[in-house]
């Protein structure tokens, strides 16, 4: 991906919550007044051995930086070391091509299977493509969050298999904003999934804002990149279609939202974030769906910023470390 240099295939492509022997702390140093600093991201991910975090921490301090915050996890029982670091650089003393060099070095010094390095500053946002149906609560609240800034992507074009007018609220927006909308009405022998294909060819990752469509495995495989899904139930409970619903009639009393990867089995990719709230037997059909909706808008934006900041490394085979 051309936003983001790295040694593996692919930026991280799995989110998610990992515990046991996870260690967060901040290590000695703050923010400079100087206005010629950069943040800079690293994440790394190779065979544990001693002295990985020496090494990281000599590269960036040789060449001046400062290291804010440094996040290690290395699983019980098991010879792999994950770590992510925030720190402070110039980047007239340490340009970026230098910097790639130098992370490539420890990279093949430590036999790296992942080693990737942001500086959201100096790299291009991560360009991206939502796929939404007719329900518009999560697309509406991402492009809120974009127009804000909260969100530090460029949106490239919405795609949806619902018709909108144009004199809708999303419609309107997306024209002010000058975001293509491509409404490409499917049916279930033919999903157009060679057009959406065409029309994210130029995309780092998907968001599915509630698309409420299955993307086949030859799509996903196709477009080789992550798709990030929000599902209405907290997974791996309620799966498939108005997970509300089954959760409404099996009278739970946590209801969730599931923000997780597309994988080609339905609903089981790995989980990036998840949030509940209580309900009550007070509760009907209505209110279960508004508070469910709520936690979905919410749910999805975390998981993409997370995405964005290089919080996210795969473990395990469909687990996930979040830092």
């Amino acid at each position: 991906m051309a936003l983001t240099r790295r040694i593996s295939s692919s930026i991280p492509h799995y989110f998610g919550f990992a515990e046991r022997s996870f260690k967060s702390y901040k290590l000695p140093g703050g923010p400079s007044s100087s206005s010629s600093l950069t943040h800079g991201i690293h994440v790394f991910h190779c065979p544990d051995q001693v002295g990985i975090v020496a090494k990281l921490s000599e590269c960036i301090a040789s060449r001046g930086g400062n290291i804010l915050g440094a996040d290690i996890f290395v699983p019980e029982k098991k010879n792999v070391f994950y770590s992510r670091n925030e720190f402070l650089f110039d980047p007239v003393k340490w340009p970026r091509e230098q910097m790639d060099e130098d992370f490539l070095n420890l990279s093949k010094l430590f036999s790296a299977t992942r080693s990737v390095v942001r500086v959201p500053d100096l790299d291009p946002k991560f360009k991206i493509g939502i796929l939404a149906s007719k329900q518009d609560h999560c697309l509406v609240d991402l492009l809120h969050r974009w127009q804000e800034g909260r969100l530090q992507v460029e949106i490239t074009c919405v795609i949806s298999n619902h018709e909108r007018g144009p004199n809708t609220h999303v419609i309107r927006f997306l024209e002010r904003n000058n975001i293509p909308y491509h409404y490409l009405n499917t049916t279930k022998e033919n999903k157009r999934e060679g057009e959406i294909l065409e029309l994210v060819l130029d995309t780092d990752f998907l968001v599915l804002a509630r698309y409420m469509q299955i993307l086949s495995g030859n799509f996903l495989r196709t477009y080789g990149k992550d798709v990030i899904n929000i599902h209405h139930g907290l997974l791996p409970s309620f799966k498939g279609g108005n997970p509300s619903k089954q959760a409404f009639d099996a009278g739970v009393k946590l209801i969730g939202a599931t923000s997780h990867f597309v994988t080609e089995e339905l609903d089981s990719g790995p989980i990036i974030e998840q949030m509940v709230e209580r309900v009550s037997h007070r509760d009907n059909l209505e209110s279960f769906v508004q508070k469910s909706e709520n936690l979905e808008r919410q749910c999805l934006a975390k998981a993409m910023r997370s995405y964005c900041k290089l919080r996210v490394l795969p473990y395990e085979e469909n687990r996930t470390v979040v830092f």
